[in-house]
């Protein structure tokens, strides 16, 4: 059966998959260093880029295996509870992300049963040592990362692939939709695609995925960001009677636009404090270098340096914290909206009561910001000037800010459910695998009584 359906993708891969494979052939010499350029960069682990070659650095386990990739944090966080349910059924989950921060995560959060390796790189090769080595049962990829590489070995094998929380914006449809007829082999393959929305569904079905099924957004169902109470009741005395404004997931570009903010309103509020927290905390010391230049006062996280009544910004470059400063600031800027990156997650500030504040660049989650926007949960910015002002009036109207802050339940409830809906769509996928591993697991117990 899988050779079959093998057979049949070989012949109806089209020229333009062909000339991807060929590219990825020719781009081989310059990987290592593309590899030793971002390593130096704190991209990726010295001790496990081998896994980028698709070389295991751990054993496959025996019996059905479900390999779920999922890019960055962002996505990792989003996946996770339905990993846990899928170990619940008695399966094995190869766990596999890109960057060194959701590897992080994982190592923190996966559940027993799961375990981490890196993605290998898009190139036949190591996709072929990636795919031959740990023989997936299934493979389920989370939002939009189509790679075509990786979905030609999968197709070429007969394994079914699968998208969970699947996403297409506008942007990404019109780059892949002028490919035509081109790129239909690549998605017409894809067994599954549970997607966030319904404008979502419909661009994946218009480029081809044939069985496309709205199930919502699972960073809805995600219980807000862990934070000890003894750590939030600490670090609220630390900062008792200043005005505190929290910048999440900020990109280049963005910080200094909210240095600038600061600068203006801190003549206004001089108890003003601003949170940094950048989307990569290895630029911790280019940001604070940045800030320091324009005459601001910075303590820095990762330095285990104070905040004192002199300190402009907290520079909070460490990972796995953010759920501490949502909930010590009544008040978030998202980050990733001011350049075009296109938006990072604002559920969390959300379900943690901080008003929300976005620039224009929200493509990623469009349907979220809109949502929030209408209830008056979040509110567009466009620069540092605008930031200020709304700033200034959140301030100076506490009771503006609670009301925000009620409106987050009636904002959010729609979307949740996602997680109980992708998993009945899955259940004819992984029952079978579950069966076979139940039958696998009674056969050895059986054998290791005889």
């Amino acid at each position: 059966m899988r050779a079959s359906a093998g057979a049949m993708f070989e012949a109806s891969g089209g020229p333009l998959l062909l000339a991807y494979r060929l590219a990825g052939y020719a781009a081989l010499p310059v990987v290592p260093f593309l590899l030793a350029y971002r390593t130096a960069k704190g991209k990726e682990e010295r001790a496990r880029r081998d896994e980028r070659y698709g070389r295991a650095s751990i054993n496959r386990p025996a019996g059905p295996l479900v390999w779920v990739h999922a890019a960055s944090v962002g996505e990792t966080n989003a996946v996770l509870p339905l990993v846990k349910r899928i170990v619940d059924e008695g399966l094995n989950v190869l766990f596999t992300t890109v960057t060194v921060t959701s590897a992080a995560v994982a190592a923190k959060r996966l559940p027993r049963g799961a375990f981490h390796q890196f993605s290998p790189l898009d190139l036949t090769p190591f996709v072929d040592r990636f795919l031959d080595y740990w023989k997936p049962d299934i493979a389920i990829s989370v939002e939009s990362e189509i790679w075509p590489g990786m979905m030609s070995g999968l197709a070429r094998r007969g394994i079914p692939q699968i998208f969970v929380n699947a996403r297409m914006s506008e942007r990404s449809f019109t780059r892949w939709d002028k490919l035509g007829r081109a790129v239909s082999p690549l998605f017409s393959r894809v067994s599954l695609a549970l997607a966030q929305s319904d404008g979502d569904g419909e661009r994946l079905a218009a480029l081809g995925m044939k069985q496309v099924r709205v199930t919502g957004n699972l960073k809805f169902d995600v219980p807000p960001p862990y934070a000890s109470p003894e750590a939030v009741s600490a670090f609220a005395a630390h900062i008792a009677g200043r005005s505190v404004f929290v910048a999440a997931s900020t990109h280049p570009g963005e910080e200094e636009v909210v240095a600038a903010a600061h600068r203006v309103l801190r003549h206004r509020r001089r108890e003003l404090l601003t949170i940094i927290v950048p989307r990569h905390p290895v630029r911790g010391a280019e940001i604070r270098e940045q800030l320091l230049q324009r005459g601001l006062v910075v303590a820095t996280r990762s330095l285990d340096e104070p905040v004192t009544p002199e300190t402009d910004i907290y520079l909070a470059d460490t990972l796995g914290e953010i759920g501490l400063f949502y909930r010590v600031a009544p008040v978030a800027f998202i980050g990733g909206t001011l350049v075009p990156i296109g938006g990072h997650n604002p559920i969390e500030p959300a379900q943690l009561n901080a008003a929300i504040l976005h620039g224009p660049h929200v493509h990623n989650a469009a349907e979220i910001y809109a949502a929030l926007d209408r209830s008056g949960r979040a509110e567009l910015v466009r620069g540092s000037e605008e930031l200020a002002s709304i700033l200034d009036e959140l301030f100076a109207d506490p009771t503006a800010m609670q009301r925000r802050a009620a409106k987050a339940a009636e904002a959010i409830a729609p979307y949740t459910g996602a997680l109980d809906a992708t998993m009945k769509s899955l259940i004819p996928y992984i029952q079978p695998l579950a069966i076979a591993a139940r039958l696998r697991d009674r056969e050895e117990r059986a054998g290791g009584k005889r």
